[in-house]
């Protein structure tokens, strides 16, 4: 079917690494051009710019976070109409999804330019940085459209079993976005807001790639005389939509109090602490990819009620996650001197890094495997657990930074990490265990073979 994967049939290894593969090379992609853009940032206009960018993490995770948790929570529904092969039922998901979509945007983009000054007063943004931090937010959050475009298409194709059509989407947008970089920063001299106008225009050519895709496949097509959505498809979708965007916003506002004490301790320390982000988002990136996989694989799966390809697909994917774990956290453990000098010029700021990427790559199986367990919820329709999850990362890094940051300085940010991934994990993989257990055994008494069948 137009090339999109089908998980409810075959070896469940043979599907996910064909479909995770592409994937991790589109987040790979995601993640380099993110990287690029930073190192262009702070070798093109200083440590400072650097930092006003990396001041802009937290703050556009609560945003973007809050509208990619919306994206994903929609596609869950997507992927088990597909597993359940009712495509005239999927069809009215998609048209109720863009209709929310076009709503929850606008408002979205109103409240993040109109209350973004004050919220970067509140983090105690220093005034050297804070006109660069707000420039490189209006433009980012001016151009939400774009972001939410591009993570929507794309989660919708995800859950179709295809990720091969963001990967040709990010690899196009990564070229553009890097040459646009180079040229707005190193010969047009614009500073910061050309790094984010970069950012916006890239977004948009990646969001039309996929929805030129969506167009070709043919079951997404209305036919005439189908129902349009009712309020009970738009409560089916928030429900599950809106505790997977509180679940990143609300962990959002913990990184937000662990950015607020970071500004605190000074410009030196936002820029190392901006350095350490990237590279834990990057390198938790194969087990982020993991974690979709296991979304889609379990989503399209729990349609069908094959309970069995569910489990094996979590093996899997677990298998994905500790072997990244091995390489990546090894590296941040043993070369932090030698990954913060890639990204920072200050000595000052390279041994504030130092201090805390090796307690973070000791730990980093943590949240690897945390992404596995969380998205495997997930997929099976049970958002509440996540949220909460989530709750639990916001109270346990703000309690972890407020009582060390004093004691051993920087280095608490590092604990602050270690303590929310811990307690997330817990909590999902238990929940997990307990869900997946009732919902087979429901199967199972109404149709005895349908867990068992291969």
């Amino acid at each position: 079917m137009n090339g999109n994967i089908d998980f409810t049939q075959g070896k469940p290894s043979r599907a996910i690494l064909r479909f995770f593969f592409p994937m991790l090379a589109t987040g790979m992609l995601q993640q380099f051009y993110t990287f690029a853009d930073t190192a262009i940032v702070g070798r093109g206009l200083g440590d400072n710019a650097l930092a006003a960018v990396g001041n802009m993490g937290s703050l556009c995770f609560l945003i973007i976070g809050f509208s990619m948790g919306l994206a994903n929570g929609f596609s869950v529904l997507v992927a088990q109409r597909y597993g359940e092969k009712n495509f005239s039922e999927l069809r009215r998901t998609l048209s109720a999804m863009i209709r929310l979509a076009i709503i929850i945007t606008s408002a979205l983009t109103v409240l993040s330019i109109t209350f973004l000054q004050p919220v970067l007063i509140l983090l105690q943004t220093d005034g050297s940085i804070i006109g660069d931090s707000l420039t490189y937010g209006y433009i980012l959050f001016g151009g939400l459209s774009a972001t939410i475009f591009y993570n929507m298409s794309a989660g919708i194709l995800r859950s179709l079993g295809d990720s091969k059509t963001p990967l040709k989407a990010i690899i196009i947008s990564s070229v553009l976005n890097i040459a646009m970089d180079s040229l707005f920063i190193f010969v047009l001299k614009t500073g910061v807001w050309g790094a984010a106008a970069a950012t916006i225009i890239s977004q948009i050519i990646s969001g039309i790639v996929c929805l030129r895709k969506l167009r070709r496949i043919d079951f997404l097509r209305r036919q005439g005389g189908e129902p349009r959505p009712d309020g009970a498809l738009y409560f089916q979708l928030m429900k599950n939509g809106v505790p997977m965007a509180l679940m990143n916003s609300i962990t959002a506002v913990g990184c937000m109090v662990v950015q607020y004490y970071v500004n605190g301790l000074g410009v030196a320390y936002t820029s190392a602490y901006s350095a350490c982000s990237k590279y834990i988002n990057m390198f938790m990136q194969p087990a982020f990819t993991a974690g979709y996989a296991m979304s889609a694989y379990t989503g399209q799966n729990y349609g069908a009620k094959r309970f069995d390809r569910i489990s094996d697909g979590l093996k899997v994917c677990l298998a994905i996650a500790l072997t990244a774990y091995a390489v990546l956290g090894t590296a941040m453990t043993f070369f932090p001197r030698e990954l913060a000098s890639l990204l920072l010029s200050g000595e000052e700021q390279i041994s504030y890094t130092v201090e805390f990427l090796p307690v973070c790559g000791v730990m980093l199986f943590s949240v690897d495997i945390l992404f596995v367990f969380r998205n495997a919820v997930q997929g099976m329709g049970f958002p509440l657990v996540p949220m909460l999850s989530g709750i639990a990362e916001m109270v346990l890094r703000i309690g972890t930074i407020s009582l060390f940051i004093g004691q051993i300085g920087f280095r608490a940010t590092a604990f602050a990490e270690v303590c929310a991934w811990v307690g997330a994990l817990i909590l999902n993989s238990v929940a997990y265990k307990v869900i997946y257990s009732r919902e087979a055994g429901r199967v199972h008494k109404t149709a005895p073979y349908a867990t068992v069948c291969k």
